[in-house]
């Protein structure tokens, strides 16, 4: 099969997102990991908009050494001078030169005639051929171009050695089926071994629709950023792309080098450090794009996973689907979570729990692990702990470092121990953990008050990583330390009992 090679320029178009700001380190960190994901080009920066900037693309070429690192430049001198200074070290450098050509640019932003603009494309593709030998050219706006003086500007590049020709959406005005017909002309009408690229946006929604028409119309590079974020609506994403084009193989009929299972976590480090969240229903890497609530879904993924799942979700380096019970779910659905849990039920204590589960879920939007023990708790008898707080002694201060001292009770024998930590939470959590002999990680942590006024109850919920596993606990009390520690024993608790480790299964009768 033919590649699509993907120039991502999540740290050139992305960054210019509004609100996004990403410093030199932070691009190398994001650079490193795209070069990880397969990505073919990564485009750096814009060198000329800021030291930081030429700083960054430098950074990248100096330390990414299987992809290619691009630079963009104007079709001026002083910012192809600057874009090729930032790439004197990279191993595979390459120059990316724009300059706009639709009607409406021409007239309003750069006042020039069409023969002015083939006459400087010419002059600065040709003045940059002489310092580097990879050159992609876009003309912007080409979307908005009239087709036969945009065929004509990009014979003019090629002539002077341009070897790739980018076709940008720039306002994501283009429709699929023109959009497609235009790639098409052109592969038509230029050389066989000039790469037709596409660059497209997403302000009527059609980025990627656009990407994946041109790609069946000759395109043989796409343009794209991690998210899909870039400037106003963003950009074609990424892994939307790659993975309509790994799905739907027999239909496209061309593959990437992208390492699909490295795109969730590229997704979370581009979120975390460009601080713009995923939406929760985002194609691929949303929260919810792997997750179901409705009880008839929940019933055909629990017997076969392909009849409401086109994807494994390890594809993309999610560990599994999840079952998020709510007001929509089945009793199905509602067992096979408690038997994960760790309790077993017959048939009528089964719908006892999933009576007061439907009255919750009308309360709660989302009904976590907590709250179906705490139901699943008022059908059996109170399981007997493996562990209980017994005491703790807690020593803090501004100038002092955190410290605990910790009894828990097991079979009736008492385990002492002390730790220090980062606060007396943390001081707490490890003397448990040198108690029980585990190493717990600590996924989530929150606090919430029960009952109001100064005395007031407070609720924490932990959820603990153990072995790989996850299990959840929960501790009230008037000291929210006291609570903090009741909830990391009781998490630890069902851990050892659904793990028969004490030689104890919870089972209702």
């Amino acid at each position: 099969m033919e590649k699509i090679l993907i120039f991502d320029t999540t740290l050139r178009d992305g960054e210019q997102s509004p609100g996004a700001s990403l410093t030199s380190d932070e691009k190398l960190k994001i650079a490193l990991q795209l070069e990880k994901l397969g990505v073919d080009i990564i485009e750096g920066g814009f060198p000329i908009s800021s030291p930081d900037d030429a700083k960054a693309v430098k950074k990248i070429g100096e330390n990414v050494k299987n992809s290619v690192v691009c630079a963009l430049a104007r079709c001026q001198n002083e910012d192809i001078n600057e874009a090729l200074k930032s790439l004197e070290k990279a191993k595979k450098p390459r120059l990316h030169l724009f300059l706009a050509t639709s009607e409406i640019h021409r007239k309003y932003k750069l006042k020039k005639a069409k023969e002015e603009i083939i006459k400087i494309a010419k002059e600065k593709v040709r003045y940059a051929k002489k310092f580097i030998d990879d050159i992609e050219f876009s003309p912007e706006d080409a979307s908005r171009t009239e087709p036969d003086f945009l065929l004509e500007v990009c014979q003019a590049v090629i002539e002077e050695g341009a070897k790739t020709i980018n076709i940008p959406d720039t306002v994501g005005y283009a429709i699929p089926e023109e959009f497609g017909k235009l790639i098409k002309f052109l592969r038509e009408n230029l050389p066989s071994d000039i790469i037709i690229s596409v660059h497209c946006h997403n302000d009527l929604g059609l980025a990627v629709s656009n990407s994946l028409v041109a790609i069946l119309n000759g395109a043989r590079q796409v343009e794209c950023t991690i998210n899909g974020i870039g400037e106003r609506a963003g950009n074609a994403s990424l892994e939307e792309i790659v993975m309509n084009l790994v799905i739907r193989k027999n239909y496209y009929k061309v593959e990437t080098n992208i390492k699909t299972e490295e795109i969730y976590k590229t997704s979370r480090l581009v979120s975390t450090l460009t601080g713009i969240p995923v939406q929760p229903n985002k194609a691929i890497v949303g929260a919810n794009a792997f997750r179901h609530e409705a009880g008839i879904h929940q019933d055909g993924i629990l017997k076969y996973r392909l009849t409401y799942e086109i994807m494994d979700p390890k594809m993309i380096g999610i560990p599994k689907s999840e079952l998020v019970l709510g007001k929509h779910s089945g009793r199905h659905a509602l067992k096979e979570r408690l038997k994960l849990l760790g309790f077993e039920f017959d048939g009528e204590k089964v719908e006892k729990i999933f009576e007061k589960f439907k009255k919750l879920a009308e309360k709660k939007k989302e009904i976590h692990d907590v709250d179906l023990i705490a139901i699943a708790e008022e059908e059996i008898k109170p399981v007997k702990p493996v562990y209980s707080l017994e005491y703790f002694h807690i020593i803090s201060g501004s100038s002092t470092i955190p410290s605990a001292t910790v009894r828990l009770k097991k079979e009736g024998k008492i385990i002492e121990d002390a730790s220090n930590g980062d606060g007396p939470v943390d001081a707490l959590y490890k003397a448990i953990d040198r108690i029980t002999k585990l190493s717990p990680v600590l996924k989530e942590y929150k606090i919430t008050a029960i009952t109001g006024g100064k005395d007031a109850q407070g609720e924490v919920n932990v959820c603990l990583e153990i072995n790989g596993e996850r299990v959840y606990g929960k501790g009230v009390s008037t000291d929210i330390i006291e609570a903090s520690g009741k909830a990391y024993i009781n998490a630890i608790n069902f851990y050892l009992v659904r793990k028969n480790l004490e030689k104890k299964i919870i089972k209702g009768a």
